[in-house]
């Protein structure tokens, strides 16, 4: 078919398309209405009439169009793209007779389709160097941060200090609550849990030697020094950071730390640091409740196994230390600290986007998790060299 005579491509009860050369330059009219009933009929045509055609330089003769909506104007757009693709030199698609209506809709599907093929398009991954220099930028972007966040904690608690009544006290007992008493259970469950299958575990291969009253001791000493601070931590790591990093990164996202920041409201004191005192409290009572409903555990396996519960109690007590109970309980308040201040970093750390609240909330449990590993390892060399 030569482009020299004025052809009919295609035809609707709405919408013509046809091609005619004008000099140099390949003239595509459109005329009627380019809408979503005349697409929908001739996309499919016109984009394989231009893969078999090579057009170097093109004009969209809109001057016959009466109305145009976003499946028009995509249309263009798309026929746009797929000319300039082609391997062509000094090849250009202009627009003309478009109007001022019919240019809004273009400039603004444009930006859509713009953004849309951004979006597509994937990256080449980066080599070795490359992404070995991001990561390492990133951590120590990451660790600079997290200075800062803690240099902004330690002045909002000594203005906290030099001026109680600007802390939120209601925001405080009610973050007390939700971490606290809303927990009760979860820790509970996995603390017996856990002291049932250490008595278990411990019971049998004692039984060989005797020494089955033993296990009492073992329990005792494991539960309140290590197990429960350990997994009270633990299961805060994946309530309550995570919830801190959700809800602080929402209010990130709708832009609520920016408003708190122009009313001249710091959002370390106003969000933060409530949150961080309420964990920091209750941990440790958490953790006495973990080490009761531990050692309870135990004592039913022993129990069963045909020893009084008043022999159970004392093995417990003689073996436990005051000592030992309070270092259990120094390791409690330093993680409840620990989870806190992660969940709330990772808060206002929070990316825009779709997915920016979900990669908060789980870097906010995986980093709780990794810190409290580091610094129960930390403790354990502590109490070893001091002998506690």
């Amino acid at each position: 078919m030569g482009l020299s005579d004025r052809v009919n491509l295609m035809k609707s009860t709405k919408l013509k398309i046809s091609i005619s050369e004008n000099n140099s330059e390949t003239v595509f009219s459109f005329t009627g209405n380019l809408d979503a009933e005349g697409v929908s009929k001739n996309w499919d045509k016109a984009k394989q009439f231009v893969l078999k055609n090579s057009y170097k330089n093109v004009v969209f003769d809109l001057s016959r169009i009466l109305t145009i909506d976003f499946a028009g104007a995509s249309l263009l757009l798309y026929l746009e793209d797929m000319i300039l693709q082609q391997p062509l030199e000094d090849c250009y698609v202009k627009f003309a007779n478009t109007g001022l209506k019919h240019e809004q809709t273009l400039n603004l599907c444009r930006k859509n389709f713009i953004s849309s093929k951004k979006i597509i398009v994937r990256k080449k991954p980066d080599d070795f160097i490359t992404a070995t220099g991001k990561s390492t930028f990133s951590f120590f972007d990451e660790l600079s941060a997290a200075i800062s966040f803690t240099g902004e904690i330690i002045v909002a608690f000594f203005k906290t200090i030099l001026r109680p009544a600007s802390f939120r006290w209601k925001e405080f007992f009610l973050v007390f609550e939700k971490t606290g008493v809303d927990a009760l259970f979860i820790v509970a469950l996995i603390s017996f849990i856990v002291g049932l299958v250490m008595a278990f575990q411990a019971a049998m291969p004692m039984r060989m030697f005797g020494a089955e009253i033993y296990v009492a001791n073992l329990i005792g000493l494991s539960v309140t020094r290590e197990l429960g601070p350990l997994m009270t931590a633990i299961v805060l790591a994946g309530r309550s950071s995570s919830a801190f990093a959700a809800e602080i990164g929402t209010m990130k996202i709708n832009e609520e730390i920016d408003a708190l920041k122009t009313m001249g409201i710091d959002p370390v004191h106003f969000l933060a640091l409530p949150r961080i005192f309420a964990a920091a409290l209750v941990t440790p009572l958490l953790v006495l409740f973990a080490n009761l409903v531990g050692i309870l555990g135990g004592a039913i396996v022993l129990v069963s196994l045909g020893h009084p519960i008043s022999a159970y109690y004392a093995q417990v007590v003689g073996q436990v230390s005051v000592m030992d109970l309070t270092g259990g309980l120094i390791k409690a308040l330093v993680f409840g600290i620990l989870i806190a201040s992660t969940g709330c970093f990772k808060g206002l750390r929070t990316q825009s986007g779709p997915s920016g609240v979900g990669v908060a909330t789980t870097q906010a449990v995986v980093n709780s998790i990794i810190i409290i590993a580091l610094a129960d390892a930390v403790f354990s060399i502590i109490f070893y060299i001091f002998n506690i």
